[in-house]
């Protein structure tokens, strides 16, 4: 029981923070989006760091699963366009829906990361299908430092979706052509 309480109230924070910023999250914040009386966030979350340690976390678990069921959804690319459909269906979900709420989350929880240790060792790039995937097309193609090339095609990825939430605008598949090219070069 106390485990789902933690995770309906890590995911009320997800709320929270989606809707109203870092500085909107607070205990009674997380209490009225989670539909709980007043003090009961701080009894699970006794303190900011340890609410905040909670969000992350539970942000980290429910991308590891979604890129896991998008790798399962869809095969391996085998050309360069099966990749940017795949990643184009990706950034459309990070700009839309659950997929923007969480990406608002995960980039404001990135720069409180900058000065927390604790939430850094959570946030960094996990092993997933969705990486591997990347992985295994670069090598299939024969590009050097496979691993390299990989964080960087994901890096620029991610810029370009946060450039598309900072912007109110959408990831062009010309964008994702480009760097799936640049990454084969």
């Amino acid at each position: 029981m106390a485990s789902n309480r933690r995770t309906l109230l890590a995911d009320a924070a997800l709320d929270v923070l989606a809707n109203e910023g870092i500085r909107g999250l607070t205990h009674r914040a997380v209490d009225r989006a989670a539909g709980m009386p007043t003090g009961t966030t701080s009894a699970y979350f006794r303190t900011r760091s340890a609410l905040l340690t909670g969000l992350v976390t539970r942000l980290v678990q429910l991308d590891q699963a979604e890129l896991q069921a998008l790798a399962e959804q869809l095969p391996v690319p085998r050309t360069a366009e099966e990749m940017v459909d795949g990643v184009a269906l990706l950034a459309r979900h990070r700009l839309t829906g659950e997929g923007r709420r969480r990406s608002l989350a995960r980039y404001a929880c990135t720069v409180e990361s900058v000065r927390d240790p604790e939430l850094r060792e959570i946030l960094i790039p996990r092993e997933n299908a969705g990486r591997e995937s990347v992985r295994l097309f670069l090598a299939a193609h024969g590009v050097a430092d496979v691993e390299a090339r990989s964080q960087i095609l994901l890096s620029c990825i991610d810029g370009l979706v946060f450039d598309g939430l900072v912007s109110g605008g959408d990831v062009s598949r010309e964008a994702i052509e480009g760097l799936v090219v640049a990454a084969l070069r």
